[in-house]
């Protein structure tokens, strides 16, 4: 079963912060908000805020009340946010009304490229080296991002969070995708690895880490071939396979 709040945390959290990383990926994305200086809060209650800071091309992503903004959008409950990025509900804003045109054209148009690389185009994916590249990429940021939503707000990710000791799991693709994930009273994800971690889940290469969380490679005969292997506390890697299954069911 769906739980709307989850399924709104995830929009927030792991998709819609995407625009973040696109914005250092693709030169079409800077290029349209360039010029541009908007701070963007998402506000849904009973879910963790986001706040969206366009600034020079880029987007920055931050998650609580802290990051101040100069446009507030409310939802009036999960499946109103979920609504709107479906494409069949506006947003309500309560401040920042002169920033309208903005939301209305380049957060837009961002948002529709981002839609783009997280469903993209199958024969574009094998053919263009570059869109596969950065739709890997936006695809595996979202699915971890989500996973730690899950975790946290899913009574069976909850279930899966409580057998991953405390500490910090670095998933690797080569030099072009990493991610921490750290169990402290919850999980958390961000860019990078730890030093510390206690577990790892490394890929060869990025073709096969999509292909795995795509479903399109099996992960027993990855490990068979050497594209991708598990280190250290083994437990932590196989319930966060098992959060990743669930993740599943949000984003299909």
């Amino acid at each position: 079963m769906i739980d709307s709040t989850v399924l709104a945390s995830i929009n927030l959290h792991a998709v819609l912060r995407n625009l973040e990383t696109l914005t250092q990926l693709d030169a079409d994305a800077e290029d349209l908000l360039n010029g541009h200086r908007c701070a963007i809060r998402f506000s849904v209650p009973g879910i963790d805020r986001l706040t969206l800071t366009f600034d020079q091309g880029r987007c920055q992503a931050a998650r609580g009340e802290a990051v101040p903004a100069s446009m507030n959008l409310r939802f009036s409950n999960a499946d109103h946010l979920n609504l709107m990025i479906e494409g069949k509900k506006n947003p309500l804003p309560t401040k920042g009304f002169r920033s309208i045109g903005f939301l209305k054209r380049q957060f837009a148009g961002a948002a529709d490229l981002l839609s783009m690389y997280l469903r993209p185009d199958i024969k574009r994916l094998k053919s263009d080296p570059d869109f596969f590249r950065m739709a890997t990429v936006l695809f595996a940021n979202t699915a971890f991002y989500a996973a730690a939503e899950v975790a946290n707000l899913d009574p069976v990710g909850q279930a899966l969070l409580a057998k991953i000791e405390p500490g910090s799991i670095n998933v690797t693709a080569g030099d072009d995708f990493q991610v921490c994930l750290t169990n402290d009273n919850g999980l958390s994800v961000r860019q990078g690895s730890s030093a510390a971690a206690k577990a790892f889940m490394s890929f060869d290469s990025l073709e096969t880490l999509g292909g795995v969380l795509r479903g399109e490679l099996d992960g027993f005969v990855c490990i068979g071939r050497g594209q991708m292997s598990f280190k250290g506390r083994i437990p932590m890697i196989d319930n966060l396979n098992k959060l990743l299954l669930r993740v599943e069911a949000y984003l299909s």
